[in-house]
């Protein structure tokens, strides 16, 4: 879809509707914070009027817990007046799985726990509208994990949500339903449709196909992919080559492709499906190596870098697309989960394999706290 900012249309599968009516491919430009400062003590570049630091490292004691290696997908949940940030473990043989951070009102630390262990490869996952945390496993035929970030019920497993190469997951309360990323090369755009809402324990997968030039989502024969894969089960599904980060918002589900480098948008109530950012044709891409996916209220995405230059980028509601911040000296590493607090005022991300570019040791979580827009 080279170019295509420049049409006078933007060609939707399913439609055609004028560019007024569905948003422009995002464009370079200045951000609304202004350009990135130096780096701090940690490595951090951040915009002037923001603060960072480093709150839990890899192998290292945080509210007496040894935070996990390889963090990646992450989540806020309130916590009467502070909140609990939890975040996926990517480690692999059974060493995956999830931890969570608690902070009160003033942001301090006061405790931590593993909500979720023995476990693989836990990328991302999502929270739903009830406050559970969905941890997806990237491994051929992986699970779905519901986990409790208060610590007060086990964590279960979700196999209706199908076994696949899971990515991320987007909980749609206007629809009832949740959104789901693959992370393969052909992989499917799913959506579950629970039995009832509130309740994952059963229900029904879909996959997104296109028949005649129109969209529809048509059921996955056999979610536990015993004998073909989920993605192979469903003609006509739709592909998309390597599917990341999954963020719902306002009718809109934004998800990101690693292996083209865009951040798709599957305006729901339309039932359309356009392209947000696109790097072909781009000298300088300002946003490369798409991942993990946040938002705002007011309209502002954040999407993380794996690799690339290891920035967070930010795209506007006027489709400008500009770093937030960026790690320095990081080379090896991936940003990973960012989460917005409660109250809009603090960001969580990882540096998944920090200076070190290790998975077991080298992770780095941040906090940054200033004005953002809300």
């Amino acid at each position: 879809m080279a170019g295509l900012a420049g049409l006078a249309g933007v060609t939707a599968l399913g439609f055609t509707m004028p560019e007024s009516s569905l948003g422009a491919v995002a464009v370079d430009g200045p951000g609304p914070y202004g350009g990135l400062g130096p780096p701090n003590a940690d490595g951090l570049c951040l915009p002037a009027g923001f603060t960072g630091r480093v709150v839990a490292r890899s192998g290292t004691p945080v509210g007496g817990y040894r935070w996990h290696g390889a963090p990646d997908g992450g989540a806020c949940f309130p916590d009467g007046a502070g909140w609990i940030y939890v975040s996926n473990s990517e480690l692999d043989y059974g060493a995956g799985g999830v931890g969570a951070i608690r902070f009160d009102a003033a942001g301090a630390v006061v405790g931590a726990t593993r909500i979720l262990g023995e476990t693989n490869h836990n990328c991302a996952g999502g929270a739903t509208p009830w406050n559970t945390w969905l941890s997806c496993e990237e491994v051929d035929r992986g699970y779905v994990y519901e986990t409790d970030p208060y610590g007060r019920m086990a964590a279960v497993q979700r196999p209706a949500m199908g076994r696949f190469t899971h990515e991320a997951a987007a909980s749609d309360p206007d629809r009832r339903v949740v959104y789901l990323t693959e992370d393969h090369p052909k992989g499917c755009f799913y959506r579950f449709v629970p039995d009832a809402w509130g309740d994952l324990s059963s229900g029904r997968l879909d996959a997104l196909t296109r028949r005649r030039g129109t969209l529809a989502w048509v059921r996955v024969p056999d979610p536990a992919g015993g004998g073909k894969r989920t993605r192979d089960q469903v003609a006509g599904a739709l592909r998309f080559n390597g599917g990341e980060g999954c963020y719902y918002r306002a009718g809109v589900c934004y998800f990101t492709t690693k292996g083209d480098n865009k951040v798709w948008a599957y305006h729901a109530a339309r039932n359309l499906l356009t392209v947000l950012y696109d790097d072909d044709g781009r000298k300088e891409p300002p946003l490369t190596g798409v991942d993990n996916v946040t938002g705002t209220p007011g309209g502002d995405l954040y999407v993380a870098e794996d690799h690339g230059n290891m920035e967070l980028c930010v795209i506007t509601p006027e489709r400008v697309v500009a770093p937030f911040l960026r790690l320095v000296g990081q080379d090896n590493s991936e940003i990973t989960g960012p989460a917005f607090n409660p109250a809009g005022d603090r960001l969580y991300f990882s540096s998944q394999r920090g200076i070190d570019g290790t998975t077991e040791g080298g992770g780095l979580t941040y906090e940054v706290s200033g004005p953002f827009r809300r």
